[in-house]
């Protein structure tokens, strides 16, 4: 069986002022850690223009939430 995936992009240049944009890395990693905690599957990396988020299509009205809170959308 195959799950469905959805990728979710944020431009770099959208990202609020709070967020270290030298330091995409962790910036990334803050992500999915909070991902994480909300119990979501997600992979976050960042790319040369933005963050690029992975997860399953189930989980995205939940990644949303979480990316609400982080000020991200």
């Amino acid at each position: 069986m195959t799950m469905a995936t959805t990728t979710i992009r944020i431009d770099i240049d959208t990202l609020p002022d709070h967020l270290n944009r030298s330091r995409l890395n962790s910036v990334a990693a803050s992500i999915e850690a909070a991902m994480t905690e909300a119990g979501i599957r997600a992979d976050c990396s960042d790319l040369f223009s933005h963050l690029k988020i992975e997860l399953p299509t189930t989980q995205l009205a939940a990644a949303s939430a979480v990316l609400a809170e982080l000020q991200l959308i």
